[in-house]
């Protein structure tokens, strides 16, 4: 049975580690630049800046859902920003994803919260695949980054 919950303090070191497992996966390790002391500091003070959901099988976390929330200006309206959504590879193809994103469809609505938006590469098909199964639609718009 898949058990998805809200990650807690005690759970950094296992955040952390998924982080990296999802970085792995997509061959972008170089670009991690945050630590467990960050993530306690962010997540778990008295404003925290990000939120994650863990998905748990047999008392084994297998899956993360990290977020955070925006507001946007022209709706007039709070959002939920998805960051990342992974599931370690022996558990992939076992609707853990699937659990994680309709749990936070559920949070999200029980907040009063409507719209859940987030990023996913133009080559990841199985993503766009997945995500359209849940009812999401892809908008075409470029993203830009400026490092200062």
């Amino acid at each position: 049975m898949i058990k998805i919950r809200e990650a807690t303090k005690k759970d950094i070191d296992t955040l952390f580690r998924l982080i990296l497992g999802i970085a792995k996966y997509h061959h972008q390790e170089k670009y991690v630049r945050t630590n467990g002391e960050e993530l306690l500091r962010s997540g778990f003070g008295d404003n925290p800046k990000f939120g994650a959901l863990l998905a748990e099988i047999d008392d084994e976390i297998v899956g993360y859902l990290s977020y955070t929330w925006n507001y946007s200006i022209w709706n007039g309206y709070v959002y939920m920003n998805l960051d990342d959504l992974f599931v370690t590879s022996g558990y992939r193809g076992h609707k853990v994803g699937f659990y994680l994103m309709r749990h936070a469809q559920g949070f999200c609505k029980d907040k009063g919260i409507y719209l859940i938006r987030w990023e996913v590469e133009k080559e990841n098909k199985k993503a766009i695949v997945f995500y359209e199964k849940l009812g999401a639609t892809m908008a075409e718009k470029g993203i830009f980054r400026w490092k200062l």
